[in-house]
This record gives C-alpha cells, structure tokens and sequence, in this order.
C-alpha cells in the first residue's frame, strides 16, 4: 500500500503551478501540465488521492498520483474548494453578488467528484469558516446558520436539513473528529453575560450538552480537537487587553472533555500571550508556547499535569511530525525563524535549522522531512521553498517568483513509511542544493550582539540588558496604571557629579538641587549665603541688599584689572570661579577634592610613556579575560575574538618586560 503514495508537494505561483516529486530527485510529476492562466488556489483531498486547482473560468480535478484528469467543472469565479474527507465531494465558493432578480446568490455549492453533478447548493457571505464540516466516514455534515447548527446527510443531500440545533448567540461550532463525534458551540461574552462552550453529541443534538463551562474575558476563540475527539482545547481570546499589556488583547485556555467527566483552565505561568498550542498525534499530550518573548514551552498530559518544560527562547510556533516522534519549536514573523527539532523519547534537542523569512511550515506524512517556504504577499522578495531533513540537513531548493501558496500531499498514517527506533539518516541532497550555494549572495557580516555605545564597549553586558534565555533577570511586571514594563535602573543618566543627583535616582534634566543646572566639568556653584536671622531674606529686602553690594563694588573697583571706559571709570571685569584639581580657587582656599565635586577631567594627569603602555597592555587583557567568559557560557566566537585571545601569552610577557606582574 505504501507504494502507491510516493512523496509529493505542490506550489502554486503568480505565474506557475506544478506538482514536484519527492526524495531524491525532486523532479516535476511526469504527465502534469501547468495552466496557461493564473491559478486562484488549489487543494489536496484529505486521503491525498485527489488534486484539484481552481481557474477563473474552470476548475480541475486530478488523480495526484500520474496527475490524470479526472474531471472538469465549468464555473467560473471560484475562490476556495475543499474535498470532504473521503474525497467523495467537493465544495466551491465564490464571492457572493446580487442578481437581477433579487434572488439569493447560493455561492457555496457541492459537486460529486465521480459525476461532476451539482449536488446541492447554499448561501454563505462570509469566507471565514465558509465550508461544511464532515464527519470522517461522511455519515454527516453540519453548518451553522443564524446561530443554528444545521445537520446534513450526504448520501441524502435532497432531503435538506435532517436535524438541527438553535443556540443563542453562538459564534462559531466544531466538529470532533473521531467514530463518535461531537459537537461544541460556542457562544460569546455580550452584554455582561459570560461566554460559554457547550458540546452535544451528534447524534443527539437536542438532548442535554454532555460538557459546559463558562468563563469570561473572551470575545472570539478557537477549538483543537485531538485525533480521537475525546477532549477539545479552547484558546479564548479578547478585543483588546484592559491591562495594556498586549497590543493583540488577552488570551485563556481551558481543557474540555467530551463525556463531560473533566474540565478545567490551563494555568500558566507567564505572563503574555498564547502563541500557539498542538495535540500530540497520540492524543495524550499538547504543547502550548506562551508569554511575552522571550517565550516559555511547556508539554502538558491529558489531566493538564506538567510533563516537560523547555525552557524559554524566542519561539512563537510548535509542531508534532506525524508519527508524533519528532517535535519542532519554532520562531517566525517578526522572529529570527530558527527551528529546534527535538526528539519527543528522549526530550532533547537533535538540531538547529536556520530557516530567515519563513512564512510556512510543515512536516511531510513520513515525519522525517519539513518544508519551509517563503510566500507573497507576506514577502515579495526571495519566495520559494526549501525541504529540510529532521537532522537539519538542506534536501532541496525552488526559487519561485511571487510564490501565494506550498504544501505537502498527505498520507494516511498507517501508509506512510515506518519511522523506526532512531531518525533515519539524511539521504543524498539534490543537485539544487549546489547550484543554489553557488548562485547566493555573500551575506553581509554582522556585528554580534546589539549595539553598544563606545563608553560601554569592552564591559560585560548588564543583566537588565540581556534576554531571559541568555541569563537575564526575569520580566516583573511593573503594576503602573500605564502598564509600562520598563525595568528600574540602577544608574542615573544625569550629567550631575556623583552625589549631587536627586534623592530618589530620578532625572531632573541636567539640574541638580534647588534646580540649578550643573555643568558638566564645571565647579560646584558656592551656595547662596543664608538670610540672617530677623531679616527674612526675600521680597524688597533682597533688592536693597543687592543694591548696597553692587554700590559698594564701584567704590573698591578702583585698584582692580578693570579696563577705561570712555568716561574714564574703569569697569569691574567679573571673574570666574574655576576649579580645577590640586589648584587654589579665586578666593585662595584650597579646592575641594576632585571625587566630591568635578570628576578628573580624561587626560589631564600626564601619563609616561611606560605607564600609558602598562594601562594599553591591561585594557587588552580585560577584554580577553571578557571573550573567555562568552566562551565558558557557550557563545559563538568570530575569528577575530579567537585571534585575539591567542595573543594573552605576548600581552602577558610584553608586562613581564615592563616589571609588571599581571
């Protein structure tokens, strides 16, 4: 059986659409012609026996393995299809318009893949969550309608509506997977009322709901079945986040069962979103990437215990391959798209694979390979898809211009290849994985690390500066109406001597006490002198008194450095009081130690020649002492930090020459 599904993945571009074969080879599918127009989307069946691709005028239907035509159905306009699960039929729609009679446009309609007949047909406005939902032996499909969960039998399309059921306010329904399927509703937060999940049976629709919970602070949520359909993860998510922590509003998770015998919200614990969350392939376990970044993974059983923590680092995304073996985190977006394989046995980590501007990502059916791809419109430069194997090594390149869309073929499980005990070996990569090294351009070197100003440089990286992951301290939410997260700083940016800033550590832009700026280098400006006692000291009283100095300087002005004026008076040349280090101030008292008023001015105690060469020499040694430790913590070093700490033993004897012991 195996056999009769060979790897296989599809792309479609603005001006291309092809099926490519998989390993070793990766050539285009023999007998499978690209369209002369540009494709509007295209799809697998669920089984991966079908293909079908959709034209503006036209859509297709193909046998995926030879890619024989199987059908063509002429309508035109067509936006999505989907296959049912079986492949037995397939769903179109088109933008809804109005006609000319006022008759409602039924722009959802349903086709048989063996005839090409028109089944039965629907309205439906809103492309979000626009097709029907099947049960996986195809007894029976649902939709919701109004807020009511319309049930369908397929095999009886012309009988309508065989079942239905009316829920108040309900937003959005599910359907679980699995040889009993249920169904869950859900309903939002209005008006005060709290939202709500319910899951009925399918079979018995109008009976009681077999589990219910309720909860607040969500306005819209998604549900995540496992393969079995026995629990259902609820991701609740609000508008917007009272707390001013999240551009993106507040998210919550609850954990449901279907039989109703257990319920509960996930706690987690950090603060910030819920990036992403998977179901393991076995149905026991999920994953959930969570907090503001860097981001914490946790891996949790079926009673919400914790079974694994993996830490934190910049990660938004987490995927089971198939076989549920193999487990990658990744982070993409606005994040670097570094992807960490992990073996899901043993929990530790089997590589890293650099995968920059990933806009999606999957595991092929036989979990031992992942395809990236970079698509249009997210990026309009550099689009095209890469096939990695789980050891990390580089399989496969297509560049493809302007590239909208990329996948795998699916493969039932049980016809996929066997995984094995261990991770297969890489096999040989194809030749485009040469040319395209050859073709790249030289990446531009970039300096490590973040940028630091030159008075910082050589230093070791403040904590307050380094993310958690790196040994950072942890973020302690600051609890400030604004919802500022800023950390406190031990320092003070102020240009004031040490000692003369505000009590509190806080900035008075450059002033000191009393207001009064301080310039940088400058003196300590003398204090005014106390009013005396019984004089008050302010009002009139300060202008007569200012009045009195200033007439009494014009009589001693006489024997001063002033210079003529034309009436003959000499003018009083006022004077600077500067203060410079082991000097006499203007008044002849000896000046005030430099530490407790005016930091040495850089360079102006003459060094010799000897003791420049010394502080050179030490400064050097610092900063290999600094690379050392990097290496200790495990970071990457550049060629020229290596280099340069091959020269400690010359620095070291360079100092002994110079009877300096280091």
């Amino acid at each position: 059986m195996a056999s009769q599904f060979s790897q296989q993945y599809a792309f479609r571009a603005q001006k291309s659409l092809g099926l490519v074969g998989g390993t070793p080879d990766y050539l285009p599918v023999t007998g499978f012609a690209g369209p002369d127009v540009p494709a509007r989307t295209y799809h697998y069946s669920s089984d991966g026996r079908l293909f079908a691709y959709a034209l503006p005028a036209v859509v297709r239907i193909f046998q995926a393995e030879g890619a024989k035509l199987l059908q063509e159905l002429t309508i035109p306009n067509i936006i999505e299809l989907k296959f049912s699960p079986r492949g037995t039929y397939l769903s179109t729609w088109e933008r809804p318009v109005k006609l000319e009679d006022g008759a409602q446009h039924k722009n959802l309609r349903i086709f048989s893949v063996s005839t090409g007949e028109e089944l039965i047909a629907f309205t439906q406005k809103s492309q979000e969550g626009w097709d029907l939902q099947y049960t996986v032996s195809e007894s029976h499909a649902i939709r919701l309608v109004s807020q009511e969960v319309q049930v369908f039998r397929p095999a009886e399309w012309g009988k309508g509506v065989v079942d239905k059921l009316k829920v108040e306010g309900a937003s959005m329904v599910s359907l679980s997977p699995g040889l009993n399927p249920s169904v869950a509703v859900f309903v939002a937060e209005k008006k005060g009322a709290p939202a709500s999940v319910k899951i009925y049976g399918l079979l018995a629709l109008n009976g009681v709901p077999t589990c219910s919970k309720t909860f607040y602070k969500a306005d819209r949520a998604q549900i995540k079945w496992n393969d079995l359909g026995t629990q259902a993860l609820v991701l609740t998510q609000t508008e917007v986040d009272n707390s001013n922590m999240s551009y993106y509003g507040e998210t919550s998770m609850y954990l449901l069962s279907a039989a109703g015998n257990f319920d509960c919200r996930v706690t987690l614990d950090k603060e910030g979103p819920i990036h992403d969350v998977a179901w393991s392939p076995n149905s026991k376990e999920f994953g959930v990437v969570y907090g503001f970044m860097p981001a914490k993974t946790m891996l949790f059983d079926q009673r919400v215990r914790t079974l694994h923590d993996f830490g934190s680092a910049p990660h938004n995304t987490i995927s089971f391959n198939p076989q549920g073996r193999l487990l990658l985190l990744a982070g993409f977006g606005n994040l670097a798209g570094k992807i960490d394989v992990f073996d899901r046995r043993t929990l530790t980590k089997i590589t890293t694979i650099d995968a920059p501007n990933t806009s999606y990502c999957s595991w092929s059916p036989c979990g031992r390979f992942l395809l990236t791809a970079t698509l249009s419109p997210r990026l309009r430069v550099d689009n095209g898809l890469k096939v990695w194997h789980a050891a990390g090594s580089l399989m496969h390149v297509q560049a493809v211009d302007e590239l909208y869309q990329a996948s795998w073929r699916p493969t039932p499980v049980d016809q996929a290849p066997p995984f094995g005990q261990t991770l297969p070996p890489a096999p040989q990569p194809s030749p485009t994985v040469l040319s395209a090294a050859l073709t790249a351009k030289p990446a531009a070197t970039k300096p490590a690390g973040a940028y630091r100003p030159p008075g910082a440089r050589g230093l070791a990286t403040p904590s307050i500066f380094k993310r958690e992951d790196e040994g950072g301290a942890p973020r302690v939410p600051t609890g400030t109406a604004s919802g500022s997260a800023t950390p406190p700083r031990g320092y003070n940016r102020s240009p004031n001597p040490p000692g003369s800033g505000t009590p509190n550590g806080g900035y008075q832009n450059g002033h000191g006490h009393g207001g009064r700026r301080q310039v940088p280098g400058a003196g300590p400006k003398t204090p005014l002198a106390a009013p005396e006692a019984g004089t008050g000291g302010t009002g009139g009283q300060d202008k007569k008194r200012k009045k009195k100095e200033k007439k009494k300087g014009e009589k001693v002005a006489g024997d001063g450095s002033g210079a003529a004026t034309p009436n003959g008076v000499e003018s009083v040349r006022p004077s600077l009081d500067v203060q410079t280090n082991g000097l006499n101030d203007a008044n002849g008292n000896e000046a005030v130690d430099a530490q407790t008023s005016v930091p040495p001015t850089p360079g102006a105690d003459q060094l010799d020649p000897v003791a420049k060469k010394v502080r050179n020499l030490n400064k050097k040694l610092k900063a290999i002492d600094e690379l050392k430790e990097k290496a200790r913590r495990g970071e990457r070093l550049e060629a020229t930090q290596l280099k340069k700490m091959e020269g400690e033993v010359e620095i070291r004897k360079e100092l002994s020459s110079l009877g300096i012991t280091a």
